[in-house]
Order: structure tokens, then sequence, then C-alpha cells
């Protein structure tokens, strides 16, 4: 099997604590998730050679930059880093902030040259002689990562790279990373606190916590079966709940929770009688509606009031409290039109099926005292 263009291993103790592993291979996006202080901008200083880890490995096609015996300096890495405010040197014109980081001894007209067709690629042409003050903050950070790229970097490092623009363009520079990433065969590695960016560009998501990796995997993955309650908590997976184990059969698991027995995924991991954590995401949490009555109303149907109603343009967002108790939370989300044809808004009674396949069991944590099984 082939090796993967990049590999991490990070340890240490203090200052920052780390216990990081994973792989990027070529071609590959590979996104940093987890909150502040979970050491996401550590371990890009670590690849890039910024910091030295206390213990640890770090190889790049085959080369090794870091092990026990070995520490190769930053300008012996063909690393392209994007910091998230840019970095851009002021007094330089778009073209000099990227020949900045051409090797010296190439010819001047060489040097331009490349710069100009590296701004082309970021979609800058025409914008060569441009200061930084001159451009806005999305021109900035494309001539940032246009000088990242003039190292002919053999791994990309993006270190919140849309968080000082506007969501507009946020989305924009989303896009334009998604289409330049097809022709950039290398592995790039993307800290993000925004769950939703990880989910739409990476191939793959890593999540931290106090600089430990607690699970990677694709990003639907990781957001709809976190292996634990506290990954599911780091990822917003809002309804979370503890139920007990009844049986094993006909290709399912028996779910008690509250005063239902519940149909949910085969997990025979979880032995019968044994008490588990489980969640469900909303938009496995499917409406009863009176308007158009569903077949998929007898899948695990649960029924409740409504406590909060939230319009969010074509959304509502909908908390339910299960079987009218206000210490047991249900959450989903329906369109507005919806919600508006079966008259939802708070106090009113509603019903919903809890989709078989969408119910997701872990090892038990304390999730809920009042919605233990009874």
């Amino acid at each position: 099997m082939a090796e993967p263009a990049l590999s991490v291993e990070l340890e240490q103790g203090a200052p920052i604590p780390l216990a990081a592993r994973f792989e990027c291979g070529e071609g590959e996006l590979l996104a940093l998730v987890g909150p502040s202080g979970s050491g996401k901008t550590t371990i890009l200083r670590a690849i890039a050679g910024l910091i030295r880890p206390a213990a640890g490995r770090v190889r790049a096609n085959g080369a090794v930059w870091v092990d026990e015996h070995t520490y190769v300096p930053p300008q012996g890495r063909r690393v392209g880093l994007v910091f998230q405010h840019y970095a851009l040197f002021p007094h330089l014109t778009a073209s000099g902030n990227v020949q900045a980081a051409l090797p010296p001894t190439l010819p001047r007209e060489m040097r331009a040259s490349i710069a100009g067709e590296l701004l082309e690629f970021v979609r800058l042409g025409g914008l060569e002689d441009r200061l930084p003050r001159q451009l806005s903050g999305g021109q900035q950070q494309r001539v940032a990562l246009a000088r990242a790229l003039a190292r002919d970097p053999q791994v990309l490092l993006l270190d919140e790279p849309f968080s000082a623009v506007d969501q507009v363009t946020r989305r924009r520079l989303q896009r334009e990373l998604a289409q330049m990433r097809q022709r950039l065969k290398i592995p790039i590695v993307l800290v993000t606190h925004d769950l939703e960016e990880a989910a739409t560009l990476a191939d793959r998501m890593v999540v931290l916590h106090h600089g430990r990796t607690l699970q990677s995997g694709p990003p639907f993955d990781v957001l709809a079966r976190p292996q634990s309650v506290e990954i599911a908590r780091l990822v917003d997976y809002r309804n979370l709940f503890t139920g007990r184990v009844v049986a094993h059969e006909a290709g399912c698991t028996r779910l008690a929770w509250l005063d239902h027995v519940l149909e949910a995924p085969l997990a025979e991991a979880f032995a019968a009688g044994s008490e588990v954590s489980w969640g469900i995401l909303p938009a496995h949490c499917v409406l009863h509606r009176r308007d158009r009555p569903s077949r998929g109303e007898h899948e695990n149907p649960v029924a409740g009031v409504i406590g909060e109603f939230l319009p969010f343009g074509e959304n509502a967002a909908i908390t339910l409290h299960v079987g009218g108790r206000q210490d047991v939370e249900l959450h989903f989300s329906v369109p507005t039109h919806v919600a508006a044809r079966n008259g939802l808004r708070a106090g009113v009674e509603a019903g919903v099926s809890l989709l078989r396949e969408g119910i997701h069991l872990m090892p038990h944590d304390r999730v809920d005292p009042a919605a233990r099984p009874r």
C-alpha cells in the first residue's frame, strides 16, 4: 500500500498538549475541527516547522521532516501556509508579495512572469501592481494563497483562511478553493471552526480536543455517527439521549426510551439490557404533516408539544417537548411554508417520526438524566 503524501504524529505534554495522528493523501483536503484551544493551529505550525514538538513524526512524500533524530527547519520544507489575517507585506504590490516567496536566484523577468501566472491562477489577473490596501479582503486572501503556492509546496496549510471576510466573500472563496484544488495535486490541511465549511470542502475531517485526535473520517460519517458523546457535543449534535437496549432482532436493535421502544440499525456491539447514549440528526426527524399524511408516520412515531418555534428565512427551527415534558427536547426543522400549512407554533401538539436509519447508538455517557429510560 502506497505511503500517504502527508503523515503526522505529534506528542507533547506542554505548553500545548498534543496527541494528534492523521494522514492526508495526494490531492486530498483534510479539515481539522475542534473548539478554540484544541491545538489546531499548533499542529499546522508543527507541520510547517515553526515549532518543534516534544515527540512525534512528520513525513511528506516519503521524506522525514520530524522524528526523534531529524528536524528539518521551515526553509527546508516545501510548505505553503496561508494565515488567518493574510500577513501580506503592506509596502509590496500583489506581484511583489508573491515574488517574495520565490527562490531569490530566479532572474527578475522570470519572477515577475511566475508571479503573474499565480495571480492569474487565483483570479487576480490585472491587479499585479496594487498594494494590499488597494485590495478587498477577499483579494488579499487570494494574494496570500498565490504567495503560498509560489513555494511550489508539497503541502498546503490553510489556517482559518476565510474567517476575516464577510459571508458573501467567504462563500465565493470557498467555491474557488473547491475549484482550485482539482488542479492542486498536493495534500491540503484546512483549520476551521465552521463545521459546514469542513463538511462542504473536505474529503475527510479530524475532530480534535485538547490536542487529541478523537475521530477522523468522511465528514458525513463523523457528523452523523460520532463515536462518543464527547465527539457528538463537539460537532454540535443536539439530539442526545439515554436509552436501554431491549433486544437485537429482525436485523434491527430495539431501544427503550421514555415510554417508547424505538427501532434502530442493528448494533450488536451493545448487549441487550445495557444502557447506551443515542442520538439523531434533525434531518432524520420527519414531521407528521396534517396537510399530507405520510406512510412513514408509523416509523418510530413520537408526539409532543412545540416549545420553541423560530422561523429562519426558508426554514423554521422547532423544539419539541416529547410527551409534553419540558426536560426532554427534540430539535428539528421544516420549511416555513410547511410549518404555516400545518399551523405549527409554540404550544401546539405535533408528531414526528424518528427515521430508523438515522438513530445512532454510542457508549453510555451522562447525557440527560431526565431522559433515562423508565
